[in-house]
Formats: C-alpha cells, sequence, structure tokens
C-alpha cells in the first residue's frame, strides 16, 4: 500500500488535428490530489475530462509538464513504470491470447526472474482471491468477458503493486456481468487493503465503489469528497448534475422573492415557485436576492400531494417510467418539466 499526492500537475501536448496542428492542448490543469494509503479513489467525468491521463503519468506511461507526483512519499516524475511498483488493469483487457490465463498471470513476473516455484506458489494465491482457479489452464478467446476482466486484474495484483490503477475496466461488460463484476472488485479491495484508483465515467460504479470521488471536467479538478458530499452539497453546477440518478432538475436565471415573509426561488418564466427553507435561507437571500440564480432540486426530495395544497407545485404529468419499486414522473408546466421519483 502507498499513499500517492499530485501536487501542482499540469499535462501539456501538442494537437495530433491536422486542423490544429501545433497548438498546444492543456488535458490536466494544475491537479492537486491526495489518495491516501489503502483508500479506494475514483476518478469521475465524461470523456476527455483528463482522468486517463492522471493515471498514466501516476502510473509513468505519460511524463508530466509541470508539478510533482509522489508515490510512498517519494518523487517518481522520474521513475520508470517498473521503477514505482504500480499496476495497471486496461479498459482492454491487453491478454496474450496464445497464452493460458495461468501463463498470462505469471508471465511478468517470469520476466523479473522469479523462480517457477515462486510463480505457481503466486498465480495460485491470486487466483484463489480471484476464483478462476477454475479456468488456469484455458486460454483467453475461450473466456467470457467477466472471466477476462478478473484475468487482467490479477495480472495487476500478482505483483503486489503500492497501488492498483484502473482503467474503465467495466465499460466492455453487459448491464449483469457489470454489476457481478463490481461487487467481485469492491471484496477485492476489502480482502487486499490495497490502494486502488479507479477511472470512470459511469458515476454508479464510482458511487458504489469508492471511499472519495475526485470529479473533473475540461482538464480541471471540481470536488473531491465523500458520495454524501458530492450528492449533498455539490461545489458546482456541474457536479450537482453529473452526480446523482436520475438526474437533478436544474432552472436557470431564477429569482428569488420574498411573499408573506417566506423567501421562493422562482423560475426565469414563472412556472414554478420553490420555498427556501432551512437554516440557510438568510444567507442565501443576503447573497442571491439581487441576482439571478440556479435552483437544482433532486427528483428524491419532490413527492406527490395526495389531495389539493396551497404550498404545492402543479403540473400535467407528461411522461412516467417504471423502474419497479419506484417510478420515475416528469411533470410539465407550461413547457417547463419537474422531474421526481414516485
Amino acid at each position: 500500500m502507498a499513499e500517492v499526492v499530485i501536487r501542482n500537475v499540469k499535462k501539456v501536448y501538442q494537437s495530433r488535428d491536422k486542423k490544429r496542428r501545433g497548438e498546444q492542448v492543456v488535458a490536466v490543469k494544475d491537479l492537486n490530489l491526495t489518495v491516501q494509503d489503502g483508500e479506494f479513489m475514483a476518478l469521475l467525468g465524461p470523456s476527455g475530462c483528463g482522468k486517463t491521463t492522471t493515471l498514466r503519468m501516476i502510473v509513468g506511461l505519460e511524463g508530466i509538464t509541470e508539478g510533482e507526483i509522489f508515490i510512498d512519499g517519494k518523487v517518481v516524475n522520474d521513475w520508470s513504470p517498473a521503477q514505482r511498483n504500480v499496476a495497471m488493469a486496461f479498459e482492454t483487457y491487453a491478454l496474450y491470447t496464445h497464452l493460458t490465463v495461468g501463463q498470462n498471470l505469471g508471465l511478468c513476473l517470469k520476466a523479473k526472474g522469479v523462480s517457477s516455484g515462486q510463480i505457481e506458489e503466486r498465480v495460485k494465491h491470486v487466483a484463489e482471491i480471484l476464483k478462476i482457479t477454475d479456468i488456469l489452464n484455458i486460454r483467453p478467446s475461450h473466456l467470457s468477458g467477466g472471466q477476462q476482466q478478473r484475468v487482467s486484474l490479477g495480472r495487476a495484483l500478482i505483483r503486489n503493486p503500492s497501488v492498483t490503477m484502473l482503467d474503465e475496466p467495466l465499460s466492455h461488460l453487459d448491464a449483469s456481468l457489470r454489476l457481478e463484476t463490481r461487487i467481485e472488485i469492491k471484496r477485492l479491495h476489502q480482502r487486499v487493503k490495497g490502494t486502488f484508483i479507479y477511472v470512470t465515467h459511469d458515476q454508479l460504479e464510482a458511487l458504489a465503489l469508492a471511499d472519495r470521488i475526485a470529479v473533473m471536467n475540461f482538464a480541471e479538478l471540481q470536488q473531491v469528497g465523500d458520495r454524501k458530499e458530492l450528492y449533498d452539497t455539490p461545489a458546482n453546477v456541474f457536479v450537482a448534475d453529473f452526480v446523482g440518478e436520475p438526474p437533478i432538475n436544474l432552472y436557470y436565471k431564477s429569482r428569488l422573492e420574498s411573499r408573506n415573509g417566506d423567501l421562493y426561488a422562482i423560475t426565469s418564466g414563472g412556472e414554478y415557485a420553490f420555498k427556501v427553507i432551512g437554516d440557510k435561507k438568510e444567507a442565501i437571500q443576503s447573497r442571491y436576492s439581487h441576482k439571478a440564480v440556479t435552483v437544482g432540486i433532486r427528483p428524491q426530495h419532490i413527492s406527490l400531494s395526495p389531495k389539493e395544497n396551497a404550498e404545492a407545485l402543479t403540473g400535467r404529468g407528461a411522461l412516467f417510467e417504471f423502474l419497479g419499486e419506484i417510478g420515475y414522473l416528469t411533470v410539465n408546466n407550461n413547457g417547463l418539466d419537474l422531474s421526481l421519483l414516485n
């Protein structure tokens, strides 16, 4: 296990686009992040936000333009991937199809000159952890996607790395296998108690697996926190919109208005009036009373009123999605949607 510290890291590269040849592209900008010893950290964000580039810089597959990366208290900017003692499981499993599962697992140890007896022992140990002992003599082409992913994880773990990196490991699996493999990854982390860094664009994966989540967008870190912090107190509109399922209701260019001693947030066209409550009401009124505001309301925080209520919002049901025990209802009032769980 090891702590990973990223300090003021920037990554700039030359554009490969013919139309932008010679232009500098900022892939990661002024990144500061600490992954604690033994922590499961997720890097979450849309495609192109810089999360995989960050992972590759930690591993040593990409150089950094500015800043420092520390692993276990040591600056590793100039260290090779082998010197860093980190391992990476790729989005594409990168297994050797002419070798068996056991041979794939032991290949990196063989390259290091580890004895055949030790290799056999380590392969058996990792296979037991990942529950793949019954496929050690099978070649990857005969495995399911979930089995191939476990073998890929095994190749990373067999080296006893200080840090294990996982780059979109579930993206090629179908829904049922994603859930199954996600559970296995969580159990694996609990068992080996290592430092894991997990890259994903899927917020459900990040929320389910990680101790903390670092949200990135446009090459910059937006917020770091546990699932509750990101969900309840997002740092900005992007985090509020990106984290949470179903998505948050967002109403831009709204305004604050006092009515009979109460404070309301009114949508731009007057379609909805949301009553502001709680201990932050006065601070909100003082700071934003003469400014346009963005109102965000989680669908989980809205419920249907069983009868007419003066405090209730009104609208016409426009769409209902059946999700099993709950339903996702979209209500419309003068062209503006409001979504809630029912």
